[in-house]
């Protein structure tokens, strides 16, 4: 058992609230002081001599002459550094690339990860996020337990000019954790870098059932197949095997579809789920207020931020905004400018403001995840909202959802068509149809308007799919685990006649 004496405890928080305040008092000048920080280290690189980094004097200056770049953009520069040139994009040696789930393109991605985006940005993340916690529970036992984090796995690249290591975000922090995280985390790192996910679960499961669990982090698809796996082996109610349980620290997908399961795998009442703002490029924002939904932006952690209004998306640089100017309530593409070296990086999420000062958000969705056949703008946060609700009154527990057009022959209409897969299935089919569709009109006017008397667009078309399904599919695509999760919202109909084919 881990014993914090109440001096360090002191020193702890204080540390970490004095980081927080500024946050919320000072955001403009602390972001301020992000930027400039960030470009002095970015003048003496390759990237930073070819756009005159020397002369930047604003952030304005610095959007005429850096444009937003995409992935596709920097790949080139990527497998340099790969290929061993370094002082490319960031100022520093870089060795680590972490490995992105690809959830919009369905190929992975390999981001490029310094060592000061490590302890400047992720670990710091964690920090905040136990001293956010603590200030929200009195009389908590987290310092005083063991905590269970879902991570993926890394292995050493080399070719004839470099090696570096390259694996799940989570698994690079695993391999450098500092001690602080090394006192609390199970289990030990041999067992949480196992490469096969389905002897990763046993090896964990069988490691962790017998320890003092108090809190879990990861995932919530792939955290949930763990407690039940062990649920199942012990024949007990996680509860019943870890009393002392009391917050899951998630991330990566929407807590909603999966917050029924979790409340029949762990009835406790007192039971807190956080969530947290994480991914390969960085960590983002954490929920500091457990009793709203919202996520506080962290400031001060190596990432300048910019917003593109989704409906200006095309024409990025010209519409970007700082957090001087943002508007609650809309949406945005999100674009970062990080201590790994990445400039301008649209990093792929959307993000709407819950309000300003301080500056809280919620992720809505994925600039390419998405369904706008017919100019219904139907966004991930829209979905996720209306088979909530409609799982909510039919008395049905999910698993997982898939959402794709669906083409009618006259060539005029169409329907969203939903792969579904239940741990309870609906007490009434036609029901959970009509309530999904009632919500989207009801959060959504372009789907609304669509949608008046089936003209455009016909009622949602249910499709309930057999149970380990979704997971076929992830080992057919070689994505069990970890940070991988399938793509809510498609434009097209791949994934949907992917899983048909698993299914036939």
């Amino acid at each position: 058992m881990l014993s914090v004496s109440k001096s360090v405890y002191s020193t702890f928080m204080k540390k970490q609230n004095n980081g927080i305040k500024r946050i919320i008092e000072y955001p403009i000048e602390t972001q301020n002081r992000v930027f400039f920080d960030l470009i002095a280290r970015g003048q003496s690189t390759l990237w930073g001599k070819e756009h005159k980094y020397s002369s930047i004097h604003s952030v304005e200056n610095y959007r005429d002459l850096v444009p937003v770049m995409t992935y596709e953009d920097y790949a080139p520069y990527f497998e340099r550094i790969k290929n061993g040139e370094q002082n490319l994009l960031w100022d520093k040696v870089i060795t680590m690339f972490a490995k992105s789930s690809g959830t919009t393109t369905g190929k992975s991605k390999f981001i490029p990860v310094s060592s000061e985006a490590l302890s400047d940005c992720h670990y710091k993340g964690g920090r905040d996020m136990i001293a956010m916690y603590l200030n929200n529970v009195s009389h908590s036992k987290l310092l005083f337990g063991k905590n269970i984090s879902v991570t993926g796995s890394h292995s050493v690249f080399s070719n004839a000019k470099n090696s570096y290591l390259v694996g799940d975000i989570s698994a690079l922090l695993v391999e450098y954790l500092p001690f602080w995280a090394e006192l609390i985390k199970i289990p030990p790192k041999k067992y949480s870098l196992i490469s096969n996910w389905e002897d990763k679960i046993k090896f964990i499961a069988d490691y962790v059932v017998k320890r003092n669990v108090v809190s879990l982090l990861g995932v919530p698809s792939w955290m949930l197949l763990i407690l039940r796996t062990i649920s199942a082996a012990e024949a007990k109610s996680i509860e019943e095997i870890w009393p002392d349980l009391e917050v899951f620290f998630h991330g990566g997908v929407a807590f909603k579809p999966y917050k029924n399961r979790y409340n029949e795998l762990i009835t406790n009442k007192n039971m807190k789920y956080m969530e947290v703002y994480n991914a390969s490029e960085g960590y983002f924002a954490i929920q500091n207020d457990l009793a709203s939904d919202d996520m506080l932006l962290l400031l001060d952690h190596g990432v300048f931020y910019e917003f593109i209004p989704l409906d200006k998306d095309s024409v990025a640089s010209k519409y970007a905004v700082t957090l001087d100017d943002v508007k609650v309530g809309e949406n945005y593409a999100m674009v970062i400018t990080t201590n790994s070296g990445l400039w301008r990086y649209k990093i792929g999420d959307t993000v709407s403001f819950t309000s300003k000062y301080p500056f809280k958000i919620k992720i809505t969705g994925r600039t390419k995840a998405y369904i706008n056949v017919v100019g219904e703008e139907l966004v991930v946060e829209n979905a996720e909202t209306a088979i909530d609700e409609a799982a909510k009154k039919t008395c049905a527990v999910l698993s997982d959802f898939t959402v794709a057009p669906l083409f009618y022959e006259d060539g005029k209409t169409v329907a969203h068509e939903w792969l579904v897969e239940f741990e309870t299935s609906p007490e009434d089919m036609d029901l959970f149809a009509d309530i999904l569709d009632e919500t989207l009109q009801n959060i959504n006017s372009d789907y609304k308007a669509k949608r008046f008397k089936d003209m455009v667009i016909k009622k949602p078309v249910i499709r309930e799919i057999p149970r380990g399904t979704f997971y076929k599919w992830f080992k057919n695509n070689n994505k069990l685990g970890g940070q991988n999760k399938i793509r809510r919202l498609s434009n097209d109909r791949d994934i949907v006649e992917e899983i048909y084919n698993i299914v036939k």
